[in-house]
Parts: structure tokens; C-alpha cells; sequence
């Protein structure tokens, strides 16, 4: 065990290491390779796969449940509004700036320091599992969801990322819908043909003005927005094909699968989902971890933003140290107040169900 000033320093160092190693989408290796030897230094046997580095506590006892800790190393490219150097890692009044420092490194350092706490502890209730994973902010395919099969039986996760470290109870889950209306072309000049434009805007009236039976109590309504719209060739032919895709926010009232298939009952498009892989993610009130948060002073909301919670099918909190509008920001910095903050509300609420 370490104290929280030991644990706050170290987790700073490691962060301002990452910091200063580009770690785009994808392209994660190096900063793996850090989090893979300051875990080794630390005494710390790990596992990886990819860009994905894992641990378990030294005495991991399979008869107990295990609790993930995630949070992940990849990060946007910097946009073009910066004015500093985005892999610069310098700290001026009491912020820590640089790409990723706010979503997520802050979250993953202070996770990573939390985990190093409990590594040699005995007797714990629980066991625990760090995860520091690769391609969260792409969704892709190499990331948490590539590990999951490896890390064993899961009973619940803290994922980590800016929320203030009030407790992001749920998550909207996405799904982005390619539709495709069919006519039959025909002279525009003639009375032939089927017109494809028109049968899309009847499905695209149904998607605007559709609500669907069940709402969330923290999110309302699921949401569906048209966003994209593409459709003939020429003035004086009678498109055959339109096709328009729908943006589609689904809320802890269902499932992604659920409100495909409503949709599908209600347009006479075909409509071809790119993913159901980002699903809504809901934790209970009632859980364990969330009630340690509420003791805390910590309170519940619904987050509008996806990450990794989507992936997992266990329940999951999000939570962890800077502020989620921060993200993706010019001269990105996390308050380093906020990862020792983080640091201890993390230690205080797994304490307090240890």
C-alpha cells in the first residue's frame, strides 16, 4: 500500500511520459510499451495483446468476483486550434497540458495507481483487473473488445474517463443505419418509373417523427436524426435508388437490437445497420460501487458520450478525474488537483465494498 501523495506523483510521471509518446487510433505501440515497463518496474507480471496491456492482482483468487479497471491510451489527432505543443507534457498553474491528458490519460494514470494500491493486499473481497486498452476513441475492433475473451469472468468495471468524478450511471449506445429506398428509373418527362426520393422521404418522415413506447428516465426518448442523403444521376431521369443514413442514439429503455428491428417494421427502405456493437450500458443504483460514489457525495447522471462501456456486458461505471468537455480540445490539460482527487474518491469507494 502507498500513500496518496506517493501514488498522485508517480501517476503524474507515467502521465506526462504518455504524453509526450503520439499515441493516435492504431498506431498505440509506444505508449503500450511505457505502460508495459513502468507495470514490469513495479513488480507488476502483465499480459498483452496488440496495443492492449492487462494485470491482475498477486493474489488473484478465481473463487472471488473480479472488478475491471479500464481506461484507455489512444487519443485524437490534435486539431488545428492548439497553441502549444500538443506532446509537450508541461505543467503550469496546477495544469497538466497535452494531448490526451485529459481523456484519458488522467483517468488511466490514476486507475493504474489505484490497481498498484491493492496489488499485494491479501484477503481482498474482490479481485482486481487493470486494463489499459488501445482504439476507444475509433471503436475498433483491436481494443477492449479484442482482450475480453482473455481477462476471465468480469462481475463489474470502472471505466475510466472525464466525468468530474460524479458517476455516469448510464451511456447512450449508437447505431449509424445505411438505408436504401428502391424505385424504378424512367423518363422524368413521361409518366414512368417509380420514384426512389419519394418513397425515402416517406421513411425519412417516419424517422423524424416516430416515438418509440418506452422512455429513459435519465435520457428520455431514443433518438434518430437523418443526416445523410444521396440520390439520382441527372435532371430528366426518375432515380431508381436513394440512399440516406440515419444516426440512431439508443438509451438504456433498449436494446440496439430491439430498436433495429422496430425500425425495420415501420420502413419500407431496406435499412443495413454498419454496427449493433455499441450498445447502452445501465448500472443499478442499488450497486455496490455506485452507493460507495453516492457516500461520497458523488452524484448520478446519464452520459451522452460513448466509450468503451459500449463493449462490455457486464454492469460498468464511468468515472474518473477532468471534465468530459475538455476533451478533444485545443491545449487539452487536466488539473493535476484532479488526478489526486481521482486517485483518492477511486481508493475510498473500492475500499469501502473491500
Amino acid at each position: 500500500m502507498t500513500d496518496i501523495e506517493t501514488l498522485s506523483r508517480q501517476a503524474i510521471q507515467l502521465l506526462q511520459q504518455l504524453i509526450a509518446i503520439p499515441s493516435f487510433s492504431r498506431d498505440e505501440e509506444r505508449t503500450a510499451d511505457a505502460i508495459e515497463q513502468f507495470l514490469i518496474g513495479k513488480g507488476v507480471q502483465i499480459h498483452r495483446k496488440l496495443n492492449n496491456v492487462w494485470a491482475f492482482n498477486k493474489h488473484f483468487d478465481p473463487e472471488k468476483p473480479t472488478i475491471l479497471l479500464n481506461s484507455h491510451h489512444d487519443t485524437v489527432k490534435p486539431n488545428p486550434g492548439y497553441t502549444r505543443d500538443p506532446f509537450e507534457a508541461k505543467i503550469e498553474d496546477g495544469k497538466l497540458y497535452g494531448l490526451g491528458s485529459n481523456d484519458a490519460g488522467g483517468c488511466l494514470v490514476s486507475l493504474i495507481s489505484v490497481f498498484l494500491h491493492f496489488y499485494e493486499r491479501e484477503n481482498l473481497k474482490y479481485n482486481f483487473c487493470i486494463a489499459a486498452t488501445a482504439e476507444e476513441e475509433i471503436s475498433g475492433l483491436n481494443g477492449i473488445e479484442l482482450i475480453l475473451p482473455e481477462l476471465g469472468k468480469l462481475d463489474f468495471a470502472v471505466v475510466g474517463e472525464p466525468t468530474g468524478m460524479q458517476l455516469a450511471i448510464a451511456e447512450k449506445g449508437l447505431m449509424v443505419l445505411d438505408c436504401i429506398a428502391r424505385g424504378k428509373a424512367g423518363h422524368a418527362a413521361r409518366e414512368e418509373g417509380e420514384n426512389a426520393i419519394y418513397k425515402a422521404m416517406k421513411d425519412i418522415e417516419w424517422f423524424r417523427a416516430y416515438h418509440f413506447p418506452k422512455e429513459s428516465e435519465l435520457f428520455g426518448p431514443v433518438k434518430m436524426s437523418v443526416t445523410i442523403i444521396n440520390a439520382g444521376s441527372q435532371h430528366n431521369v426518375v432515380p431508381a435508388e436513394c440512399n440516406f443514413t440515419v444516426d440512431v442514439r439508443v438509451t438504456d429503455a433498449y436494446s440496439n437490437d430491439e430498436v433495429l428491428e422496430i425500425i425495420r417494421q415501420h420502413v419500407i427502405s431496406e435499412v443495413r445497420p454498419r454496427s449493433v456493437r455499441l450498445k447502452p450500458s445501465k448500472i443499478d443504483k442499488n450497486h455496490a460501487i455506485v452507493q460507495a460514489g453516492l457516500s461520497l457525495g458523488r452524484t448520478t447522471y446519464g452520459s451522452p458520450t460513448t466509450s468503451d462501456q459500449a463493449l462490455l456486458d457486464i454492469p460498468s461505471l464511468k468515472v474518473g478525474p477532468g471534465e468530459s468537455a475538455r476533451s478533444h480540445t485545443a491545449d487539452e490539460f487536466v488539473y493535476v488537483d484532479e488526478i489526486k482527487q481521482g486517485i483518492d474518491i477511486y481508493l475510498k469507494m473500492l475500499e469501502s465494498i473491500n
